[in-house]
C-alpha cells in the first residue's frame, strides 16, 4: 500500500478538485481526489476547511472538527474524534472511541518514506499538540498528555514498573497499555552536558489509568 501511494504521487497530474463556481479553490493530484461522504456514511464532518482523501477508511460515528485532514490509505474507526488541526497520516490506523486533540499529529509512512505505519489501539486519548512518529504503536487505553512526542527513537521511561522502551531491530517502539504518558527530560550525562546543564526531551510514564483518569473523560463522551 505504501508503495503504491508513493507511485500516485508520482504519477498523479495536478487538476481542478472543486466544481465551477465553488467558493474555495483546490489543486491536487488527480490520483488523490477528495472523498465523498453522504448521510448514509454515519460520519459527521463540521464545516470550516476538513478534507479525507479517497482511500482513507472513515467508519461510522466518526466526527471531523475543522480544520483535520486525513490522508490515503488511513482507518480511523468508530467513535473517534477527530479535533481542530489534527492530522491522520497516510495508512496510520485509528482505532475505536480514539479522541485525537487540537494540533494532534499522527506520522504517516510518507513521512519520512519507509516508516512502518503508527498505531494507536482502541480508546486512545492523544492531547492537544501530541506527535506520535515512525510506526510507533500506542496499546489500547493509554493516554498522552498535551505535548507528548512519540518518535521510533525516542526512549519512554516507565517511572511505575522500572522500564526504558525502545525501538528494536524487529518491533517497533510501543507504549503499553493504560500507560499515561508526559513530557518529561533526562539530564545529558556528559562532561559538556554536566557543565552547561542540558537535558534532552524525554517521555516519561508517570502512572496507568485508574478510576479517576476514566472520569476525566466521561464529559467528553456525554458531549460527543
Amino acid at each position: 500500500m505504501k508503495r503504491g501511494i508513493l507511485l500516485g504521487f508520482r504519477i498523479g497530474a495536478i487538476v481542478e478538485m472543486t466544481p465551477p463556481g465553488a467558493p474555495l479553490q483546490f489543486l491536487d493530484k488527480d490520483t488523490y481526489p477528495i472523498r465523498r461522504f453522504s448521510p448514509d456514511d454515519r460520519v459527521r464532518i463540521v464545516p470550516g476547511g476538513s478534507s479525507i482523501r479517497d482511500g482513507a477508511y472513515i467508519a461510522p460515528g466518526v466526527v471531523c472538527m475543522p480544520p483535520m485532514f486525513v490522508n490515503a490509505g488511513a482507518y480511523v474507526d468508530e467513535g473517534t474524534m477527530i479535533d481542530s488541526h489534527a492530522l491522520v497520516g497516510s495508512c496510520a490506523q485509528i482505532g475505536k472511541r480514539v479522541h485525537l486533540s487540537a494540533a494532534a499529529q499522527i506520522g504517516g509512512v510518507l513521512e519520512p518514506a519507509g516508516a512502518i505505519p503508527v498505531i494507536i489501539e482502541d480508546d486512545v486519548i492523544v492531547g492537544g499538540n501530541c506527535g506520535v512518529y515512525e510506526g510507533a504503536v500506542v496499546r489500547e487505553r493509554a493516554v498522552l498528555a498535551s505535548g507528548t512526542i512519540i518518535t521510533g527513537s525516542t526512549p519512554v521511561f516507565d517511572l511505575v514498573r522500572g522500564e526504558i522502551y525502545r525501538r528494536s531491530a524487529v518491533a517497533p517502539l510501543e507504549i503499553p497499555a493504560g500507560a499515561v504518558v508526559v513530557p518529561g527530560s533526562r539530564a545529558i550525562q556528559t562532561e559538556q552536558g554536566r557543565e552547561w546543564g542540558l537535558s534532552l526531551y524525554a517521555p516519561v510514564i508517570v502512572k496507568y489509568r485508574d478510576d479517576k483518569t476514566d472520569a476525566a473523560t466521561q464529559l467528553e463522551e456525554a458531549l460527543r
